[in-house]
């Protein structure tokens, strides 16, 4: 009978790794996998070759024996592949660790030590063997602004974001079922253009999600970590001159689009009139990264108790009980009605401060809601109405016609890298 532990692993540093671009020292970043099962993907560490992370990674069930692999790279800023540093394996093992980078085989060239303690308790889930490697926290997030779109006009950066959190209890909550893909995506699974259209919306994806240094990373622990992640834009506009919204540090009224997806758990979302969604075909299938099928699809909108009908700009957000009001609004995967109490429990495990409204979309509660939220943001809050829904401003490519021009940017480049004998990590 297998033994299972619960596993805590906090990854400390790295020193000593080698210069990978003619400029500066490099922005280095590790993808950790346990088994092939799950992974992590820290904070990006810019300019050094020394980063320090810190970074907590909690993995339940864990069977007696697994091994842990790591895999660095130093991250490309102009859009294309990033530099390959090196890797280590080790055993899951309780103490602190100094494991040595290498590249190469079959011994390998010393890339630098990785530092990293690991503690095992042994588990004491009935069910250990049903959920094995189960991700349990902390709850991290990443906020990604798009360099790429940023440079091609002047707006809310918001709009221009997409946002991942990683959430606990997704297998214990939805079990085996999965939202599988409808008529509606079959021109991006069927037919003689489908492969040259997924690669296309494969490269939008990693645009859009792929780890930067201007990314935002934290950890969900309380109700004002929440509220933070979900308040207006504090950046000036995406030319980098516009003033901040006098509402930047307050809940923004706005409705997202998200998926959970299946390979990771995690909840992948926007804004639904992010620009960049304009000729995606479906927004659903930017964020799941063309996926076959998802835990769950739909939208969401914050409100506070009873919707922002009935709120005033005079009440401070920490003062009000506030709610997620989520649905199952996607024709891409059309997921069923059934399964909102699975999304209902999920969300509370992860989400703390909110009560959580798991409506269908046919429930006339969430257009009215959804209506409000978007009047509220006009009248009070100073958005466009023309923000509201996916556009191009006159002048601007759409993301599409980005991501096929990057996509032939990028083969060419890794064609290069290939060739120099490195190998591209993708994030």
């Amino acid at each position: 009978m297998s033994t299972f532990n619960d596993v805590t692993f906090y990854f400390q540093s790295a020193s000593g790794l080698p210069k990978m671009d003619m400029v500066g020292n490099g922005d280095p970043y590790f993808v950790a996998r346990l088994e092939g099962k799950v992974e992590y993907i820290p904070s990006v560490k810019e300019n050094t070759r020394s980063p320090v992370w810190n970074e907590e990674w909690i993995v339940k069930n864990v069977p007696q024996g697994a091994t842990l692999g790591v895999e660095l790279a130093d991250k490309d800023n102009r859009g294309m592949a990033d530099d390959y540093i090196g890797h280590f394996k080790i055993d899951v093992s309780s103490g602190e660790q100094v494991a040595q980078i290498t590249v190469g085989k079959p011994v390998g060239r010393n890339r630098g030590t990785f530092q990293l303690k690991i503690d095992l308790v042994p588990s004491t889930d009935p069910d250990a063997h049903r959920y094995s490697f189960e991700f349990d926290g902390p709850v991290h997030y990443s906020l990604h602004y798009s360099p790429t779109m940023g440079r091609l006009t002047s707006a809310d950066s918001r709009l221009y974001a997409t946002w991942k959190v990683y959430l606990r209890g997704v297998r214990r909550c939805f079990g085996d079922a999965v939202q599988s893909w409808t008529s509606k995506a079959r021109l991006t699974f069927e037919g003689p253009a489908s492969a040259a259209i997924r690669a296309v919306k494969h490269n939008a994806h990693r645009m859009l999600y792929a780890r930067a240094i201007s990314n935002t990373f934290g950890v969900l622990e309380q109700p004002s970590d929440v509220f933070q992640l979900l308040h207006g834009s504090s950046a000036p506009g995406a030319d980098g001159v516009g003033a901040p919204s006098p509402f930047a540090h307050r809940i923004k009224p706005a409705v997202y689009t998200y998926v959970i997806a299946i390979n990771d758990d995690s909840m992948r979302f926007s804004e639904t009139g992010a620009r960049y969604l304009v000729n995606m075909v479906s927004k659903h299938w930017l964020h799941s990264d063309c996926a076959e099928a998802v835990r769950f699809a739909g939208e969401f909108h914050p409100r506070p108790e009873g919707g922002w009908d009935k709120f005033s700009d005079d009440k401070r957000d920490e003062d009000v009980r506030w709610e997620l009001v989520i649905d199952n609004n996607s024709g891409t995967y059309a997921p069923k009605k059934e399964m909102l109490p699975a999304l209902k429990k999920v969300l509370e495990m992860n989400l703390p401060g909110f009560t959580i409204l798991a409506l269908d979309r046919e429930d006339p509660e969430v257009a009215r809601s959804s209506e409000a939220c978007r009047a509220y943001a006009i009248s009070k809050r100073g958005v466009h109405i023309e923000d509201l829904q996916p556009h191009v401003p006159p002048g601007n490519k759409t993301l599409f016609e980005i991501a096929s021009e990057h996509l032939h940017m990028r083969q060419t480049s890794l064609l290069l890298e290939n060739l120099m004998g490195h190998t591209d990590v993708a994030a």
